[in-house]
């Protein structure tokens, strides 16, 4: 995984390498999808649950730049494993589903905050977890194509820019209302 799908992919910052190396992805996919933890595809869990492709999360800690001071939220089907190789890294880490964000239920902001997923549109409910000077990384679904984007919060909204395309699975909670174009 390190050598030919994250060091070939520019993921090379020693520290994101030693986490990947230290948290075995095993550990966190049913005994049947063991066999497949390593693939750079995304590993489906059951019941919506997911786990991200290696690349994608090598790429998100790339991009998060978490710092020992930093109050953390990770957003997704709490599957533990991006948990795992974050909480180390920063002074304090919680976790909820997409649902629990849109109702409320997420006590404070956060200085970094990483949607394990891609999303259509950043709900305010989202946007208002980040501290004013927080940031943002989650993958962006637009025009049928992800990319890793990162954001700071601007106003009661959060501004994003695009990184790289990356393979993170839909979180439909965050989909945008249908509408119609031209």
């Amino acid at each position: 995984m390190i050598e030919s799908q994250l060091r070939t992919s520019g993921v090379n910052d020693s520290w994101v390498l030693d986490r990947m190396a230290a948290v075995p992805r095993e550990d966190f996919v049913p005994e049947a999808a063991r066999a497949g933890a390593y693939v750079d595809r995304t590993v489906p869990l059951g019941d919506g649950a997911f786990l991200a492709p290696p690349l994608a999360q090598g790429l998100i800690l790339t991009h998060a730049r978490p710092a020992a001071a930093d109050r953390a939220l990770i957003v997704g089907p709490a599957t533990g494993y991006l948990a795992a190789l974050l909480a180390p890294l920063v002074g304090d880490l919680e976790q909820a589903t997409p649902d629990s964000v849109l109702s409320g239920n997420v006590e404070g902001t956060f200085d970094l905050v990483i949607v394990d997923g891609a999303l259509e549109q950043v709900p305010a409910a989202l946007a208002a977890t980040l501290s004013p000077d927080g940031r943002l990384v989650t993958g962006v679904i637009r025009n049928g194509v992800t990319r890793l984007e990162l954001g700071r919060r601007s106003g009661d909204g959060v501004s994003l820019i695009a990184v790289t395309e990356a393979q993170l699975p839909r979180l439909a909670a965050f989909d945008a209302p249908p509408s119609w174009t031209f």
